[in-house]
């Protein structure tokens, strides 16, 4: 926090590099955190943005209290809550049953080469394990990532969220309640004897278009394919959503987001 606090100060007094430094640090970690509140990546992208702007233009707050990077879980935290407070929460549990079920109804498996086949089941995976997160509330939603995928403990969590310890950890456990009853009844990875796999999901999601193979939302990195063996063998629940892979704030935003905050010099971002 040392560290941190000083990186801050030289900010603060016009340091362009010590600033670089700190958005640098945490622009994937808000993104990430954006993909799974928001589902897609278009919203989570421009969330990442404005979250990052308000980085920026809120410095002087961060006095020392947490990790930078927990500051900044917390500042995304309640940005990405008052983005939801917006819009109508589509996805429910019920609705996703049905929409399982509606897939395995056509389960003929989806024909195409070894390489993206394995792309499409990493696509299946990851876009449906998101679309389980939507069906909770915003805040027993955060709290779950924060919880479980994250891995911050209570007092943390709590911290991030803006309440009390118990109040988090019972967020904690009615999400995972509800998550867990879903997915041993639907998942097959979860339960195997459910009879959904993501593979069986691909031709039905193409069909309605849900999954267009030439233009993937999740499994945009070649190295996606490589996750799953992993996510066949995942054994607890936690463990599959832990198979989802880290994302990098897309380059275009990236850059947008320099331009606006007037950050130069060579190799000032990376370019995803």
């Amino acid at each position: 926090m040392e560290k941190d606090l000083e990186l801050v100060g030289k900010a603060l007094r016009g340091d362009k590099k010590a600033l670089t430094l700190l958005v640098e640090s945490v622009e994937n970690l808000i993104y990430n955190l954006a993909l799974k509140m928001l589902w897609h990546p278009q919203d989570a992208e421009d969330a990442s943005q404005e979250v990052l702007i308000r980085l920026v233009t809120n410095l002087n707050r961060y006095k020392g209290e947490s990790r930078f990077s927990t500051w900044v879980y917390r500042l995304a935290s309640n940005h990405l809550l008052n983005v939801l407070k917006k819009k109508k929460r589509e996805m429910t549990f019920s609705r996703l049953t049905t929409e399982l079920e509606e897939g395995l109804a056509g389960s003929a498996d989806y024909a195409i080469n070894d390489g993206e086949r394995n792309l499409l089941i990493q696509e299946m995976k990851i876009g449906c394990t998101n679309g389980m997160l939507q069906c909770l509330d915003p805040e027993t939603r955060i709290s779950y990532i924060l919880g479980d995928i994250l891995g911050f403990d209570g007092n943390e969590g709590a911290y991030i969220q803006n309440i009390k310890p118990p109040a988090f950890r019972k967020r904690l456990s009615r999400a995972r309640t509800k998550l867990f009853r879903f997915m041993y009844a639907n998942c097959g990875v979860t339960n195997p004897s459910n009879s959904c796999r993501c593979h069986k999901q691909i031709k039905h999601c193409i069909g309605t278009g849900k999954i267009t193979p030439q233009r993937l939302i999740f499994a945009t990195d070649g190295s996606d394919v490589a996750l799953k063996n992993s996510i066949e063998r995942a054994e607890q629940t936690i463990r599959l959503f832990n198979t989802n892979p880290d994302y990098r704030l897309p380059g275009k935003a990236v850059n947008e987001l320099r331009a606006l905050l007037k950050i130069s010099g060579p190799k000032t971002f990376r370019d995803g």
